[in-house]
């Protein structure tokens, strides 16, 4: 039986987003017109009247904010993946630089770990802690069919790792499906059956009513 849903928003682009360094617990914040942009943008209407939390980094507070998200709760459990001592560094320079050893590293899938850092496998172990946390909140609204919805802007790791839990994939090559990372994706969660997928790449909607 289905518990609840809830939708996963990436935050918007940062100077290390655009230089494409890897940011981890780095806490960068946004470009400025990438607040520009996500402020002639709002949520899903499904997704407006439902709690939101936040990870605790800038980023994901000002993406939330730009687009009018209020009452935003941090959460540590919703933090991006820790890369340890390869974060302010790009993923191509250290492939370059240490060649197979990289390669061998991201080809353990859920138990890649940057040196010092956290693994998907991590991750995925601390959202499942905030997620069977939230269930047991909501025990008493069981038989409420959108009981406990909630929303979180959080981080590319942290989707990643949810989305493969959900669909079963084991974290190697590419990716089942193609995210897009400036819309919400949407899943289920369950005591008895944990995650499932329910809606991938939900766009985000312009405020003119035109679409993003």
């Amino acid at each position: 039986m289905i518990r609840f849903h809830f939708a996963l928003l990436r935050h918007g682009v940062t100077a290390w987003n655009a230089e494409k360094r890897i940011q981890g617990r780095s806490d960068i914040a946004l470009l400025p017109e990438t607040i520009g942009e996500y402020r002639q943008l709002r949520l899903p209407e499904k997704w407006q009247s439902i709690p939101w939390k936040v990870s605790p980094l800038i980023r994901t507070i000002q993406t939330a904010t730009a687009l009018g998200i209020t009452g935003i709760t941090p959460d540590e459990h919703w933090i991006e993946m820790n890369w340890g001592e390869w974060e302010g560094e790009k993923l191509a320079d250290l492939r370059r630089r240490r060649g197979a050893e990289i390669q061998a590293n991201e080809d353990r899938g859920w138990d890649f770990r940057p040196d010092g850092g956290e693994s998907p496998r991590d991750v995925l172990a601390r959202v499942k802690i905030a997620l069977a946390q939230h269930n047991d909140g909501h025990k008493d609204d069981r038989d409420d069919d959108d009981h406990g919805d909630f929303g979180v802007v959080t981080h590319k790791g942290v989707i990643r790792a949810v989305y493969a839990a959900a669909c079963g994939w084991n974290m190697m090559g590419k990716s089942p499906d193609k995210l897009d990372w400036k819309a919400i994706h949407v899943f289920s969660w369950s005591d008895t059956d944990g995650l499932g997928m329910v809606a991938l790449n939900q766009p985000l909607i312009a405020k003119d009513g035109t679409g993003r």
